[in-house]
């Protein structure tokens, strides 16, 4: 199990296994599977919610229109068209992220040499990877890690975002992969001229194989030599894991992307936001003007002297009277407020996330009001979490492989749990005061690991003993008695 496989022979044939009756050669298929991918509802989601992270949101390309003489809709130009981005999806990732994943995660388990390395492969720049990956999930529904070795010959992780990734699995769960698809671009040069090449790489037991998408056929890529089949390559050998490295982090079971369960009230809250402003400039239109006997050609003519001159002529003679009344259309302010701020709680409650400024936490912000604000994002928590924990399953099995194969250690059956620190407000007094009230009951270790002080319960614990040897030595007994021993000469003073 824990030796790479040397299958480089193995070429791409029998890739995937379509049945005795089909006809279709794998390269045939994986070209129709990629370019029905490329366009399914599923992937166009998962594009839309790393844009709409990232402020690009569908109120930018937006249109006013009105409808036109035979009642159809028409695009007008002339009227202000505003394109307000109030990014409450964005909020929504990064609480869920850093909720999860803002702190460092707690390694625990008996072997004290295992976990030190786990340490060691556990970084902070793994940290940093694992976070990423965790907000990809969020945008995409999933997101894939990919153990590698760079070019230092240094264990690393790095992730792949949902979109790139055409899975095929072995299950219904999805949880065995039978191989993979990355497609992904590439800027580069004809000669002078810049050009966008659509890259592909094949993952299954054999290595990744590489190509180059052209009208959607896939050719071999010429440029990648024969050793970049390899997974691993080491001095000079290439060597394959015997598992496809492709990790699957899933934001739930479903693989469903949080914008999906938000979109309508982001894209509402940007329409009335938008609307609001294009309102309050449509100052020349916010009164309706009603025009009598008006002495000009057409309206056209008549906007423009009341823009530039600021007055229209009219006529007024004998029985005909001329004049310009107007219809007032106030646009009521406290209107778009509420239905915003419906909104901004209802996208709130659908992405399960939390309100920091929570009336509860003005009056009373006890322990009690705190967990209640957090109720929503810590169950969708939940469900992330038991994903991360079949991840970590699926890390520590390459991070095994490894350190076994660079003479490490044999570390297959050594059990290892993962904790994650969610980041939570808590009522420090309220904690502490508990805390006090457990002294005698629980451990002081268990105790030290609850105080909202303490990072590190184990260094807490060892400055702790150093604390109490040190009084010991100054003072010849145990500060934490409560008397002194008695004399050792055993003399007893009488009057």
């Amino acid at each position: 199990m824990f030796n790479f496989i040397n299958n480089m022979t193995a070429k791409f044939s029998n890739l995937i296994h379509r049945g005795a009756q089909s006809k279709m050669s794998d390269k045939e298929f994986l070209e129709k599977e990629i370019a029905k991918w490329k366009v399914s509802p599923e992937r166009l989601m998962m594009i839309k919610g790393f844009l709409y992270y990232d402020n690009e949101h569908d109120v930018l390309y937006r249109k006013r229109t009105a409808i036109g003489e035979k009642g159809e809709l028409q695009e007008i130009e002339n009227l202000p068209n505003n394109h307000i981005v109030d990014n409450q999806y964005g909020k929504l990732v990064n609480q869920k992220a850093n909720y999860l994943l803002g702190k460092p995660f707690v390694i625990n388990g008996e072997n004290k040499q295992y976990i030190k390395l786990l340490k060691k492969v556990f970084s902070k720049k793994f940290m940093k990877t694992l976070k990423n990956a965790g907000k990809a999930a969020l945008n995409g529904g999933i997101a894939w890690l990919y153990p590698y070795y760079t070019e230092s010959g240094e264990f690393s992780f790095r992730m792949f975002p949902g979109y790139e990734i055409l899975p095929f699995w072995k299950d219904s769960e999805h949880t065995v992969l039978d191989c993979a698809v990355r497609l992904y671009l590439v800027s580069g040069y004809e000669g002078r001229t810049p050009v966008i090449t659509e890259k592909v790489e094949v993952f299954d037991s054999s290595g990744v194989h590489c190509f180059i998408l052209k009208c959607g056929k896939l050719i071999p890529d010429i440029s990648a030599d024969e050793q970049s089949c390899a997974y691993v390559l080491i001095n000079g050998i290439p060597l394959n894991w015997s598992k496809i490295p492709l990790i699957p982090l899933k934001y739930n079971e479903s693989e469903t992307p949080l914008l999906k369960k938000v979109k309508s009230l982001q894209d509402g809250i940007n329409i009335m936001l938008s609307d609001f402003e294009n309102n309050m400039q449509e100052d020349a239109r916010n009164t309706i003007l009603v025009l009598k006997n008006y002495d000009g050609t057409n309206l056209g003519e008549f906007r423009r002297n009341l823009a530039v001159y600021g007055a229209v002529k009219v006529r007024y003679d004998g029985e005909t009277k001329g004049g310009v009344d107007t219809l007032e259309v106030k646009v009521n302010v406290d209107n778009y407020k509420a239905i915003i701020e419906i909104f901004k709680k209802a996208i709130i409650e659908n992405g399960m996330g939390y309100d920091a400024k929570d009336d509860r936490m003005s009056g009373n912000p006890n322990q009690m009001n705190i967990q209640s604000m957090y109720s929503d994002i810590d169950l969708d928590a939940n469900d992330m979490e038991t994903e991360l924990q079949a991840t970590f399953e699926e890390i520590l099995w390459f991070v095994n492989v490894h350190l076994y194969n660079t003479g490490q250690g044999n570390f297959e059956n050594e059990d290892v749990e993962i904790i994650f620190n969610r980041d939570i407000l808590i009522n420090e007094s309220d904690v502490i005061s508990d805390c006090q009230k457990s002294v005698g009951i629980l451990s002081d270790e268990t105790i030290i690991s609850q105080h909202p002080w303490v990072n590190n319960p184990q260094s807490e614990l060892e400055r702790l003993k150093k604390q109490k040897e040190a009084a010991e030595a100054e003072i010849g007994y145990d500060p934490f008695q409560s008397k002194p021993p008695d004399d050792e000469s055993g003399d007893v003073n009488e009057e």
